[in-house]
């Protein structure tokens, strides 16, 4: 029988307070309404308004850095930072990977949320999308057919496919998570493998999507997006048995 780990009661306090005040300097950028580019307070005025000590501070400043909320320039100082969901993406992309190896839980429950985020949104971008921008949509599925004849992988235009469907609704945050959602998929998607006949197959569902869409028909629109995503689901969930 295994033991379970016990972290110390110090360790633990410390961990408790480091939480604490990351907590504390982020409520500090929300009260001064510092917003993103704005210079962040020195490190000896942080020290002094926080009370706590110069290297407990560097500590969770470092986390806050990690996080994207704050951007250290050596040499400049510190300020809030710019939107980045890098950390999310690397993060949600090392669970997606690491679950491959197992039961594929969270590469699942990825699929999961860009399936609902797509399928749902999908009526309200038709409502919108002017024809400019559906021939820019037809566009990239013009680009997935030309490489899938040629056998070749078209990453790239897939996601610009997505992006496109969902630009109209001028939402800067679904752009944001599309876009880690799109990378964390991309890293599995190299994982489990591609065949010829899969990008064939995946090129024509994303025509009749666009079919649907230049259509108007959003019911129809959301069903092809469900189709689709069960198909990634059903492939990630044959890798993680085969393996």
């Amino acid at each position: 029988m295994s033991i379970p780990t016990v972290v110390p009661r110090a360790r633990f306090s410390a961990q408790v307070r480091l939480r604490a005040l990351q907590a504390d300097i982020m409520e500090l950028i929300l009260e001064r309404d510092l917003a993103a580019g704005d210079p962040m307070p020195t490190e000896s005025e942080l020290c002094e308004v926080l009370g706590v000590g110069r290297n407990t501070l560097r500590e969770s400043l470092k986390v806050l850095q990690a996080l994207g909320v704050i951007e250290i320039r050596h040499g400049f100082g510190m300020f809030v930072a710019p939107s980045n969901f890098d950390a999310l993406a690397d993060g949600l992309t090392f669970r997606g990977r690491l679950s491959l190896r197992h039961e594929g839980l969270e590469a699942l429950q990825l699929v999961d949320i860009r399936q609902a985020l797509e399928s749902g949104l999908i009526g309200g971008c038709i409502n919108v999308v002017t024809e400019e921008h559906l021939a820019r949509i037809e566009a990239a599925v013009v680009k997935m057919e030309e490489l899938a004849a040629r056998g070749e992988s078209f990453s790239e235009a897939d996601a610009e496919f997505h992006r496109l469907l969902f630009e109209p609704l001028g939402n800067d945050l679904l752009m944001n998570l599309m876009s880690v959602f799109w990378k964390v998929y991309r890293k599995i998607h190299v994982e489990i493998g591609t065949e010829a006949d899969d990008l064939m197959a995946t090129a024509l569902q994303h025509r009749d999507i666009y079919l649907a869409v230049a259509a108007k028909d959003g019911a129809t629109a959301s069903e092809l997006l469900n189709r689709h995503f069960d198909g990634i689901r059903a492939k990630i969930q044959q890798f993680v048995e085969v393996n």
